[in-house]
């Protein structure tokens, strides 16, 4: 990917969240347990969170808004890296569907890695480093819902 100033890569990253958001949100729609539902509107909501991090970074107003996030290391299970591309189809297995949206993050913290790679400012390398932590989380949290579900169906 080559971008040719921040506001380019910045957009990029807003239209992959805005579009990561409505996944979600689109599949919530057609999932018919609560509890999924529910998981899914949680990782929508995430992802418009992200939205508005990169509209405040594009704005100028990240500076304070990022001085006070804690970085951790987030382990990695790479159950999702050894996966091939998923598409959604209504009525997917739930472990099909923990995989498909694991590999989505896992694309999205590539992504971003990517970008911090690109970013000229003290501020978008401390944005997209949030969101390469925030985007490990969501991989880890997915992957971990899916050993869970495998380990109790015997896996």
């Amino acid at each position: 990917m080559d971008f040719s100033n921040l506001t380019e890569i910045i957009d990029f990253a807003i239209a992959n969240e805005i579009e990561a958001a409505d996944f979600y949100r689109s599949v919530s729609e057609q999932e018919s347990f609560s509890g999924k539902k529910q998981m899914f509107l949680e990782f929508a909501a995430e992802e418009h969170k992200h939205q508005a991090l990169l509209e405040d970074l594009k704005a100028g107003k990240a500076g304070a808004k990022v001085e006070d996030y804690e970085f951790k290391w987030i382990t990695d299970i790479k159950r999702s890296d050894y996966v091939d591309d998923i598409e959604y189809k209504p009525g997917m297995a739930y472990n099909e569907i923990l995989l498909l949206a694991s590999k989505r993050e896992e694309k999205a913290l590539k992504l971003y890695n990517e970008l911090l790679a690109q970013a000229d400012t003290d501020d978008a390398r401390k944005v997209f480093k949030i969101l390469c932590q925030e985007e490990a989380k969501h991989k880890l949290a997915l992957e971990t819902m899916l050993d869970d579900f495998m380990a109790e169906a015997g896996d």
